[in-house]
């Protein structure tokens, strides 16, 4: 099989941290969320009419759950992420009967995992791989909780819709909110890479998800796309703007050179040698300001890296709101909130 690995020779990761693989600006939006103690309880309280027992209900009747007896090879899969992370339980994993090409993480306290069964027919092991890995890291990071918060906004926007300055100030918000998510894809895609550490694997996937057909596109191609994506026009610069105001997802070509230049870099290889964040030394608190750094980083070198006018001044604007909040906290965090 392409690009497979042999799993004595996939490095693992010994209390890896999530902060090892988020993207920069997904970990700083997350360690704001996570340093204030006040917002995890609001957060919660906001998610409260979220099911999770009723959607894993829903499941349980509705699609066939993943293990020893149900799909043996995925459940293998599954084993090998979770011990590729370090995690004593991999996250429940099921398939569900649909032609598409997709897979999501729900839940909060207990995240699961759901693939599409197109999705489990088009993909090879590695590739399949990716995906786990990819879905793992979404329940890694808790992403559930603030997907489910975003999906709270979407269905009070109709309530507000008729109030026109409330409307306008709930779409900042969930504009806010998507940008957030489609970082937290960019993130869980660099799972995925640490999962499979395939990087043509995790082409494959993300070749799949724009439409290629029994390798019929050439990757070169593909690739230049998104470079032609950037542009340098203005006119092209809003119709992005508005295509992806509503996208919870990254457009194909985007993530696929996102991940390959991260792929290549020496973040990637200090992880795959043992240099990486660790779980017990995540505190919430003394990690903000670093994060914040990291994230006005990635903004900066965004806006230097696109020919794109107008993303080059959104990420100014992110780089400036990073570094303001990164020297704010630098200033209170003696006095903050203790661990």
């Amino acid at each position: 099989m392409t690009g497979d690995i042999e799993q004595s020779s996939r490095v693992r990761f010994p209390g890896i941290s999530p902060r090892a693989y988020e993207h920069p600006a997904d970990r700083g939006a997350l360690a704001v969320l996570r340093a204030v103690p006040a917002v995890a309880p609001i957060i919660k309280a906001v998610a409260a009419a979220f099911s999770e027992r009723g959607e894993r209900l829903v499941q349980v009747a509705s699609s066939v759950r993943v293990g020893p007896k149900q799909y043996p090879d995925l459940h293998r899969l599954q084993n090998e992420v979770a011990a590729t992370f370090d995690l004593d339980e991999a996250p429940e994993l099921f398939v569900r009967h649909s032609p598409l090409v997709n897979a999501y993480t729900r839940g909060i306290d207990k995240p699961f995992i759901v693939l599409n069964s197109g999705l489990v027919e088009r993909f090879d092991r590695e590739e399949l791989r990716f995906v786990i890995g990819h879905e793992t890291g979404h329940a890694m990071s808790g992403h559930g909780l603030y997907n489910t918060i975003l999906e709270r906004l979407l269905n009070l926007q109709y309530a507000l819709g008729w109030m026109p300055a409330g409307a306008l100030a709930m779409r900042a918000v969930i504009a806010a909110l998507y940008e957030w998510q489609r970082k937290t894809e960019l993130s869980c895609d660099r799972a995925g890479l640490l999962a499979c550490q395939d990087p043509q694997a995790a082409l494959r996937v993300h070749l799949a998800y724009a439409g290629d057909i029994g390798g019929q596109v050439d990757i070169a191609a593909f690739l230049e796309q998104a470079k032609e994506y950037e542009g340098e026009d203005i006119r092209d610069s809003i119709l992005k703007l508005m295509d992806n105001e509503r996208r919870s997802h990254p457009l194909a070509v985007v993530r696929a050179a996102q991940l390959q230049r991260w792929a290549a870099s020496e973040e990637y290889r200090e992880i795959l040698t043992g240099t990486y964040p660790r779980r017990e030394d995540d505190h919430p608190t003394s990690n903000l300001t670093d994060d914040l750094k990291g994230a006005a980083r990635s903004y900066k070198e965004s806006a230097s890296n696109s020919a794109d006018p107008l993303i080059k001044t959104i990420n100014d604007i992110g780089e400036s709101v990073m570094g303001a909040a990164s020297k704010v906290w630098s200033k209170v965090a003696p006095n903050g909130p203790a661990e």
